[in-house]
């Protein structure tokens, strides 16, 4: 597994390589929450991006997650905060 962590804006992203279960690459994972908002809830969650398509290495899966992340923040929940 391999995971990462950044700050987009009034968002936290935490995006995910995991291998995948049958194996033969890495399935992309992401979990956006709101900087300030309540502990433990979610903004946006996908567990399996893509469908469950996997990717052959894990830095290709990761790049996938955080721009879907920031392309949610973008067009659904940064407006919702204006």
């Amino acid at each position: 597994m391999y995971f990462q962590e950044l700050i987009e804006g009034s968002f936290r992203i935490y995006a995910g390589a995991l291998e995948a279960p049958q194996g033969g690459g890495y399935i992309a994972a992401v979990v956006v929450s709101r900087i300030g908002g309540p502990p433990g809830r979610e903004a946006w969650r996908d567990d399996s991006l893509a469908c469950g398509h996997r990717w052959e290495r894990p830095n290709e899966a990761l790049h996938y997650a955080l721009g879907e992340a920031r392309r949610v923040i973008r067009t659904r929940l940064a407006p919702l905060a204006a």
